[in-house]
């Protein structure tokens, strides 16, 4: 509780309080009947609301793409240090326990479900310029969204099926980090499936939905902003060595449809479609 002074007293000084038995001055102005001389306490650190300018959305979207990239890329670049250091595939799935393959399944979606935590953040510090989750296209899918999400992963498999044809001559050599085939129970679906869901969420929020609305309230031209996207979502994947090039159609694809369209649920269809397929061949191919 915070002592105040009745109206017409001077204030009191900082953290004042009156001692036991203090009373006003007589010339002092009479307390209303009804004056409370005790109030609560405000918080210390009271809510300084501003307009946010061109330079506070500068550093914003610096610091959030260093929180938001920085632990992927540290991690792909870990994985591919991996590699070369042991020449080992690339490995798919989480290994806790060899004997409990459930044990895997279940402790592997627990330990990727902080791969989403980047998603509410992003959001809501889009939301504070006014940005809310309807105006990204991440409400109100319809079926024309599916049928163009659809579209989108059949181009960006073609072309990799496409390129990966060259690199199957590079195969075993250690510039190529890739996965063969998955020898699993066909349970391990839920997890290939609830990874690609939690990975096409975040990725597409972060890259696209989040940066490129940035980039565009900041005044840049569509072609900088979709490279800059692009290089980004290509950076966290380069664990698949010479193999990145790979990934770079379906970005192209993903980065290109939230840049013309604004409706962010399409990628994410997307990019789960594809991601899915892949996971899919990987364990019917034995």
């Amino acid at each position: 509780m915070t002592w105040r002074p009745a109206p017409g007293w001077p204030e009191a000084p900082p953290g004042w309080q009156p001692p036991a038995g203090w009373q006003p001055p007589a010339d002092w102005p009479a307390a209303p009947p009804d004056w409370q001389f005790w109030v609560p306490a405000g918080p210390r650190f009271p809510v300084r609301s501003s307009e946010l300018t061109r330079g506070d959305l500068v550093i914003e979207t610096r610091l959030m793409m260093i929180a938001l990239l920085a632990p992927w890329i540290i991690s792909a670049v870990l994985t591919l240090a991996v590699h070369e250091i042991s020449h080992a595939s690339l490995t798919q799935l989480p290994t806790y326990d060899p004997h409990q393959p459930v044990a895997n399944v279940v402790l592997g979606l627990i330990s990727y479900l902080p791969v989403a935590a980047v998603v509410p953040l992003a959001l809501l510090l889009l939301a504070r310029t006014g940005q809310r989750p309807a105006d990204l296209g991440l409400t109100g899918a319809r079926w024309p969204d599916l049928g163009v999400a659809v579209g989108l992963a059949a181009a960006g498999l073609g072309c990799e099926f496409v390129l990966a044809v060259p690199f199957a001559q590079l195969k075993n050599s250690a510039l190529v980090n890739t996965a063969g085939p998955l020898h699993v129970p066909v349970y391990y679906v839920i997890f290939g499936l609830s990874q690609s869901l939690i990975t096409s969420i975040a990725e597409e929020t972060a890259v696209s939905g989040y940066l490129l609305t940035r980039l565009d309230q900041l005044g840049w031209r569509p072609w900088p902003a979709f490279w800059l996207s692009l290089a980004l979502r290509t950076s966290y994947h380069v664990y698949y060595g010479l193999g990145v090039v790979l990934t770079l159609p379906l970005g192209y694809f993903l980065t290109r449809s939230f840049q013309k369209h604004g409706k962010l649920s399409r990628p994410i269809l997307a990019h789960f479609l594809y991601d899915s397929v892949i996971f899919l061949i990987s364990i019917a191919v034995h």
